[in-house]
């Protein structure tokens, strides 16, 4: 303690005024401004992430029965924060039923982030996931809905899925993903926005568009 107020001429009361050190901009509950700040109030940040989760559940077509202990709330606040950031993707790392998942969903609730996750039954493939991709890069690319494509572990059949998902990181695309009609509805609507960025509306340029807004608004995270 002495060599740290020595170096930061404070004393370590002054700087570590709270036990655990956690950002958000979310204290203000759903429909506030969104400021953020270091988070003191332990208690607080729990009742709003209750608060939040309640909210969830009413919408919620499979309720999540979690228990808003101290240390989920603090891995909330963390994936809340990637999620906002631009390309905030996130790797999520634990043993299985550890709430990697139910976590992601509530902040990326909180975020106003719509969760996206594929349902490997038994014969699903590489074709199908990558049906499932395309809808979900769609979604975004059209739309601009701010979307979590979330992945467990469990449902990677395939391994060419892990290196989809690669080129989605990179790039925002997948190498022969779009068919033509497809490819068609991309055109047809970000011409105006590719017009709006300054560009000349060749195909090449709206579907480096249709990417950007992929980018823009896709958010990938690995339960693993």
């Amino acid at each position: 303690d002495k060599t740290l107020a020595g170096v930061l001429k404070h004393e370590p009361a002054e700087i570590f005024r709270s036990p655990r050190l956690i950002f958000g901009d979310f204290m203000a509950g759903a429909g506030g401004e969104r400021v953020y700040l270091e988070i003191e109030d332990l208690g607080a940040m729990k009742s709003v992430l209750e608060k939040y989760l309640e909210d969830y559940n009413s919408m919620a077509l499979v309720r999540m029965p979690l228990v808003m202990f101290h240390d989920a709330c603090e891995h909330v606040a963390r994936i809340i924060r990637v999620l906002r950031r631009p390309n905030g993707n996130a790797l999520l790392l634990g043993v299985g039923g550890s709430g990697r998942q139910s976590l992601c969903r509530l902040a990326s609730f909180v975020s106003d982030f719509e969760v996206f996750q594929v349902e490997a039954a038994k014969n699903y493939g590489m074709q199908e996931f990558r049906d499932d991709l395309k809808k979900c890069l769609m979604k975004c690319g059209l739309q601009l809905e701010g979307t979590t494509f979330l992945l467990a572990d469990t449902q990677i059949t395939d391994e060419q899925m892990v290196e989809a998902v690669s080129n989605v990181l990179n790039t925002g695309d997948v190498p022969n993903l779009y068919k033509v009609e497809d490819m068609e509805a991309i055109m047809q609507t970000c011409v105006a926005a590719c017009r709006q960025n300054g560009a000349v509306a060749t195909k090449a340029n709206i579907f480096r568009t249709y990417l950007a807004r992929v980018k823009e608004t896709i958010r990938v995270v690995l339960a693993f």
